[in-house]
Formats: structure tokens, C-alpha cells, sequence
């Protein structure tokens, strides 16, 4: 099993999702979340003051799938998040040791 993270701009949240389910992925948690890359933030003004936004919104989308599914849905997370500009996100990939479900104590794939 896989553990994909994916941060991503906030107004792509809805075609991502709509991607995943697409895809076959039944569950994910969503967070609202804050922080920057390569592109470090932004300057703005208000009321004659400027000040740097060095913490951009974002969102983090975890899920967990089989091995099988990884590159599936890691491709149709990524299309529907691209929009080709600086800030899109990251995707990381991490190994899953063990999936329990506690209601029924199923474990592995059948967690999922």
C-alpha cells in the first residue's frame, strides 16, 4: 500500500476531487493548509502599506491506495491539478506498512 499527499492550489480542490472518484479512489482526508515553494509568496498593498504574503493557502489531500493504483491515480491527480503555472504543488508517494479498519479489524487492501 501507498500513502499519496498531494498539495495543491485551493480553486483545483473540485476538479481534483472529481478526478479521484473517477478514478476509483473511495476515501481521502482534506486540509486546509498554508505555506510556499519556489515561488516564496507575494507582495501586496492595503491602505498604502505593503507587506509580503510569505504563506500562501493550499490544500493537502491524503489517501491511501493498493500498489496497484499508484500510478493511476497519482496521473489523474496531477492532470487535474496542472495548470501550468508556478505554485501548482507536489505530489509525495510513501509506503504504507499496515491498514487497519477499527470497526471490523479487516487489515491491508481490504482496509482500504
Amino acid at each position: 500500500m501507498k500513502k499519496i499527499e498531494a498539495i495543491i492550489q485551493p480553486h483545483r480542490l473540485d476538479d481534483v476531487k472529481d478526478a479521484l472518484v473517477k478514478a476509483g479512489v473511495d476515501g481521502m482526508t482534506v486540509t486546509e493548509v498554508r505555506g510556499h515553494g519556489r515561488q516564496k509568496g507575494h507582495t501586496e498593498t492595503y491602505r498604502g502599506q505593503e507587506y509580503k504574503v510569505d504563506l500562501l493557502p493550499k490544500v493537502l489531500l491524503e489517501m491511501v491506495v493498493s500498489d496497484s493504483r499508484v500510478d493511476e491515480v497519482s496521473k489523474a491527480l496531477a492532470l487535474a491539478a496542472r495548470s501550468g503555472k508556478v505554485g501548482d504543488g507536489k505530489i509525495f508517494i510513501t509506503n504504507v506498512l499496515e491498514a487497519i479498519r477499527i470497526r471490523n479489524d479487516d487489515r491491508g487492501d481490504a482496509a482500504l
